[in-house]
């Protein structure tokens, strides 16, 4: 293994404009003050979603955008629906919109390739690809040619995006309130039954991480799995993941929820690894 293997990779789940709730999760991953220099051993992939629901989406991309610009060897950034909104034709409606300039910075990362679809890294024997709603079985099988490595589901997806994006970017039911849409993409799909339900009857050929939505609903308990699959999950109620093993790998959730945010509740997935 590289001389990398001993990096720290965390995966920093949807943020939804809450400054504060970013800053206690990168201090506690040991950023002096949560918005210091990240430590030489720490490389962030960060979800998507940065924005909106929260008082500071202005604040959350400004924070970032020091870490692209100053340490971009350190922070990954993927694209969520809500910087989506900003970067194509909309696909759902919103009330309140970021600042000019904030959207005018998602729009030069996209440009600039600082943000993207996809990631991957390996810990241990395990593979990992990163995205921000999660990938389906359909779309794995059908429009990625099923590859056998997170590596190289990472890097067609980050080429779709500029080659098929009605594709890649293609909504499912969290929209409109539609039905379950096997082929939904990569940064929309629902982790119940779009994610999950492809997922229960095929092996995975890699783990998952994925923030956007989760399978249970934090705060009331309530499920968004059919009955027969939710024995599969554990759940970490502290720092608001669930796992869900299946053969092949699995599947990890990392959204805390908007009113876990609020609270500064919710953390970062941390393991040791080697990125793609």
């Amino acid at each position: 293994m590289s001389a990398a293997a001993g990096l720290r990779i965390a995966v920093i789940g949807d943020v939804g404009g809450h400054l504060d709730a970013l800053r206690a999760q990168l201090a506690s991953l040991g950023v002096p003050d949560g918005t210091g220099p990240l430590p030489p051993d720490l490389r962030v992939i960060q979800v998507g979603d940065l924005v909106h629901r929260g008082p500071d989406s202005a604040g959350v991309v400004a924070l970032v955008d020091g870490y692209l610009r100053r340490q971009p060897q350190g922070w990954l950034q993927l694209v969520g629906n809500h910087e989506l909104f900003y970067l194509r034709r909309r696909q759902f409606s919103w009330d309140s919109r970021v600042p000019r300039a904030t959207a005018t910075v998602l729009r030069d990362w996209w440009r600039r390739g600082m943000m993207q679809v996809a990631a991957s890294f390996r810990a241990g024997d395990e593979q990992f690809l990163v995205t921000h709603a999660g990938l389906t079985h359909a779309f794995w099988a059908q429009v990625l040619g099923a590859p056998g490595h997170a590596g190289a589901a990472a890097r067609a997806l980050n080429r779709l995006a500029a080659t098929q994006p009605r594709t890649v970017f293609r909504s499912g039911s969290l929209v409109h309130g539609r039905e379950p849409t096997p082929l939904a993409g990569p940064v929309w799909a629902a982790a119940g039954d779009e994610v999950v339900a492809g997922w229960l009857a095929h092996p995975l050929p890699f783990s998952q991480l994925h923030g956007h939505t989760s399978v249970v609903h934090w705060e009331s308990g309530r499920w968004y799995l059919q009955p027969e699959a939710r024995h599969l999950v554990e759940l970490d109620a502290e720092r608001r993941h669930t796992a869900i093993a299946l053969s092949g790998g699995r599947l990890i959730g990392v959204d805390a929820g908007d009113a876990a945010l609020r609270r500064g509740e919710g953390r970062a997935w941390v393991t040791t690894g080697v990125l793609d």
